[in-house]
Order: C-alpha cells, then structure tokens, then sequence
C-alpha cells in the first residue's frame, strides 16, 4: 500500500485527466472519478476520458506567433499526456494541431488505466468526501446537479453561466469535390498537413446572401425560461447569432475567403466560403469549422445542403447547444485554484473560467502539479506570468475584477491570448512582438521547471 494518501480528482475530461497524470508524475496516488457511463450526459457519447464533445482542433500549433501554439510547447515541455495523446493521434489540419477524437480518448484512457498510480472510479461524486483532503475538481461544462449544488452551497452565489455550441460533421464520401477543393488558408501546412488539408464550398455572392437569409428565418431552438439570459461565449458563437450582427459578419468569420482560390477556377473568387475539416484518421468524417449552431436538426439538414458542394451531404453528426457553467474564479479561488471557502477543494479545467480544450487541459496540469506539491508538503510554484501557463492562471485567479460603475464582476472566460501577457520592454519592432512574447516564455518556462522539479522526477 502506498504510504501518501491519495489525490482525489473529480471529472475525467480533459484537465481532470492531465491532473491525474500529473500528481502520479510525481509519485502521488490519485483516484480518478468519472460518472460517466454510470450518469451520461447530453454531450459525451462514449464513456472514455477526455472525450472531445465539440471540435477535433487544439487550433494552431505555431508556437512562435500564437499564444495557443506557444501553450501547446510549454505542456509538452511539461510532459502533458493530454499533448502526447494529441501528437500521436494527429489530423492534417493546415496550420491547426487537430485530431483524431476516438484515437485521442482511447489513448488517454489507456494510458491511465494502466499507470498504477491512478485508481478510476466509475461513480457520480454529488459532495466529495469530508474525508478527502485534497481533491481537484474538474467537471467542467457539464457538471452533475448534485456537485453544482454542492458547489453553489459553498460560494454562496450562483455560477454565471453561458451557451456552448457544437458543430455538425458531414461523412466525406458525401461531399461534392467537382465543386469543392482541397486548400488550407493561404497554403499553410500544419503538424500533420500538406497545405491542402480543408474542404472548401465557395459561395458566390448571391449564394451567400440566400444562405444568411436562410440561417436567419431557420426555426431555432427554443430555451427553457432559466436559459433566456444566459449569454454566449464569444468565442464560441452559433452562426445565426454571428449573422444576427450584420449580413457581412460571417464572411469575415468562418466564412471569410481570403486566402483560398480553387486552382481550377483561378479567376473565379468566392465571395464567401465553408471550410471542412478531417475529423477522424481514416479521413472519412469532416467537420462544418466555426458551424456551431443551434437550429433545430432539420432546419440544418435543410440550409447546409443548399451550400454548394453540400446538396448531398450525409451528416454523421448534427449541431446542438449546451449550457455550461463556471466560476466567478478572481473572487473565489486562490492563486493555486484553491477555493478560499474550503481549501481541500482545488479547482481545474473550464469550470474555473478558461476557454478552449488546451486551455482547460493546461489548468488541470498546473492543478495537479500543485495538489501534488501540497501532498508533498512542499510550497506550490506558480508559472512565470510571462509563460502562457502563468498568463491563463493569472486571468483566472485575479484578472478582470474590476467593477464598472459599481456594477457586477466583468469575469469572463477567455482562450490563451498575448493580451494576458506582460509587455515586453522597449526596442522591440511591432512586427517582432509575438516572437518575442513566445521567446521570452518559454524561456522563463524553462527556469521554472528546473527550479520547481529535479529533472529525475520530470
């Protein structure tokens, strides 16, 4: 029997997941708790840990100008099973780190249920033991009544909450490619890519106006009267909303052209375009990119087969909508994601305010970095906030709590961004920032690891 006590995480997703792995990394038993095949949810489809729910894209994987390229190097420095997890299972996507979302989740899976170390628990948690004295909480979007109960409980106020969209997928067999092509955005080629690694449906301008006329008048989804006010993500927009702004917006969004030409057709610009991406390694499953939506199932059926390429798609999955949750973080928790209320509770993943698969998965590894520390008895390190770890956790834990005119906290979720970064000092050409930035991080990134961890034990 091991002689430390274990670790309790609650959530087997994405940062649950990391945060597991992570305090076993470090010699710590960890029980994984995972409700799910037990209590399934409206989103997951398959009872293994981190299952992707929404896209198959960890987005760019340019760690020298994107802030989410720059989180992807330092959680493979970090030895980030969710990372390893993604790079042995990666789709060709152009510039995009995107992957194959079954071969991901067993991979994950596996690897867990074989370190012994970690224990899964197939069971709903509703109030995690008084008996445990450490446990990371990361249920993320869809966490059990019972748990956000216990949890409102506890902060004395209700989680904000907003609309979190899924995208359909169309099987590939069913697309018209003597209309469509093969390009990636301006030819880039990504970790898996060859520069021509999207599907691509031009509209003319015509086509275009018709297919927002269309998303506008399509019958919706009607909300429950709790959900009137609850608010979208903007990150994460259904398309009719994003139409709703303007009858331009969309072409300057997800389905903007620039960049992408059918060399077939040189002469002949889109005026707008829908792009599809891989979703699977036997390239049979491509998914609608930034097509959230939440028009009724044959509303969708209906208008995306007015797209050109698309008249006779098949689709293996359609959009849908969910609710989802998170904390008032600044205000709640500590800076190592300790809720102030009750310190045996740690908080990990997009309950705590992030955004993005990455995002959540990094949150859960810096979780279970510092409830292993704590184990250990030693005092927790935080990341350089110059690094894109210590940035994301800055906003998390104390960014954005002014207030406005006396009003509420304007805590929002937010995706890695170089604007939670400190700036850099002078001298550097505009042209030069990002590099920078992303230089400067993973160099601090480095120290931070040889002064937190003896390379032995990373």
């Amino acid at each position: 029997m091991h002689a430390l006590s274990p670790i309790h995480v609650i959530g087997g997703g994405l940062a649950g997941s990391e945060a597991a792995w992570q305090v076993a990394r470090r010699g710590v038993p960890v029980v994984l708790h995972e409700m799910r095949p037990l209590r399934p949810t409206a989103a997951h489809k398959t009872e293994k840990l981190a299952e992707l729910v929404c896209s198959n894209s960890f987005r760019s994987d340019n760690a020298e100008a994107s802030a989410i390229g720059l989180l992807h190097a330092e959680m493979r420095r970090l030895r980030s099973l969710v990372m390893r997890a993604a790079d042995t299972n990666k789709l060709p996507a152009g510039s995009a780190l995107a992957v194959d979302r079954e071969g991901f989740a067993a991979a994950i899976t596996e690897t867990l249920d074989n370190e012994p170390l970690v224990e899964i628990r197939r069971e709903e948690i509703g109030h995690p033991s008084p008996d445990w004295d450490n446990v990371i909480v990361a249920t993320g979007p869809l966490t059990s009544a019972a748990l956000a109960d216990t949890i409102r409980a506890l902060i004395r106020k209700d989680a904000l909450a907003f609309f979190d969209a899924i995208a359909p997928i169309v099987h590939r067999n069913s697309i018209d490619c003597d209309v469509a092509w093969f390009q990636s955005r301006y030819d880039k080629a990504g970790p898996a890519g060859s520069g021509a690694d999207y599907i691509n449906c031009p509209l003319t301008k015509a086509q275009y106006h018709d297919f927002v006329d269309a998303l506008l008048a399509g019958e919706k989804i009607a909300f429950h009267d709790f959900e009137i006010a609850t608010p979208y993500f903007e990150g994460c927009l259904p398309i009719e909303v994003i139409a709703e702004r303007g009858r331009e917006t969309l072409r300057h969004g997800p389905m903007k052209p620039f960049g992408l030409t059918d060399p077939r057709r040189p002469t002949a610009k889109p005026y707008a375009v829908v792009q599809l991406r891989q979703d699977n390694k036997l390239g049979t499953l491509f998914n609608m990119v930034g097509f959230q939506t939440k028009l009724k199932h044959g509303e969708q059926v209906r208008i995306f087969r007015t797209i050109p390429g698309l008249a006779k798609a098949e689709f293996a999955r359609l959009g849908g909508l969910h609710r989802n949750t998170f904390l008032d973080s600044p205000s709640l928790l500590d800076e190592t994601l300790r809720l102030k209320a009750m310190p045996r509770l740690r908080f990990a993943g997009q309950i705590t305010g992030c955004e993005g698969y990455v995002e959540s998965a990094a949150i859960g590894l810096l979780a279970g970095r510092f409830a292993a520390a704590q184990r250990l008895g030693e005092a927790p390190r935080l990341p350089p906030p110059t690094t894109a770890h210590g940035a994301l956790l800055g906003h998390i834990t104390g960014g954005h709590i002014e207030t406005i005119d006396a009003g509420p906290r304007s805590f929002q979720p937010m995706n890695a961004n170089f604007g939670l970064f400190p700036p850099l000092g002078g001298g550097i050409a505009r042209g030069a920032r990002k590099q920078a930035l992303c230089a400067r991080a993973l160099a601090d990134l480095d120290m931070w690891i040889g002064a937190t961890v003896p390379r032995a034990a990373e």
